[in-house]
C-alpha cells in the first residue's frame, strides 16, 4: 500500500476536527444522547463498545446505542481522548480513541489509563 503524505498545516486541521468529532462523542455520551452519537458515524462505519463489543454498521450501532445510552449515565461517566491519528491517505485517518470510565464522585472505574499530555 503507498502512502500520501499530507501537508503539517493540513493534518494539524484535520487532526483538530478529529478531536471535535470525539468531543461530540463524549458530549452525546454523557449527556444520554442516542441521536446525536449516532449521528457521528457512515453507514458503514464500524464501532467497538467500550466493553469490547464489535458493531457494524450504523444500523447496527444505533440499535444498540438507543438500547443502552438512555439511563447509563446515572451511576456513572466517560471521556474520551484521541491517542493516535496516522494519517494512512490524505482523507483517511486511523483513529484511536481512549475511553475511561469513572464513578460521579470521580474514581476511576476499571483500569485507568495514564493520560497523554
Amino acid at each position: 500500500m503507498e502512502t500520501t503524505v499530507i501537508g503539517q498545516q493540513t493534518q494539524e486541521a484535520e487532526t483538530e476536527a478529529i478531536k471535535q468529532v470525539i468531543s461530540t462523542l463524549e458530549h452525546s455520551q454523557q449527556n444520554e444522547l442516542p441521536d446525536e452519537f449516532v449521528g457521528l458515524f457512515r453507514a458503514d462505519a464500524i464501532w467497538t463498545t467500550g466493553h469490547g463489543k464489535p458493531l457494524t454498521g450504523c444500523d447496527e450501532i444505533s440499535a444498540f446505542t438507543h438500547q443502552v445510552l438512555p439511563g447509563a449515565m446515572k451511576d456513572s461517566t466517560a471521556t474520551y481522548e484521541v491517542v493516535h491519528a496516522p494519517f494512512i491517505s490524505p482523507q483517511v485517518a486511523a483513529v484511536k480513541a481512549r475511553a475511561q470510565y469513572w464513578t460521579l464522585e470521580g474514581r476511576p472505574i476499571g483500569n485507568a489509563a495514564p493520560r497523554s499530555t
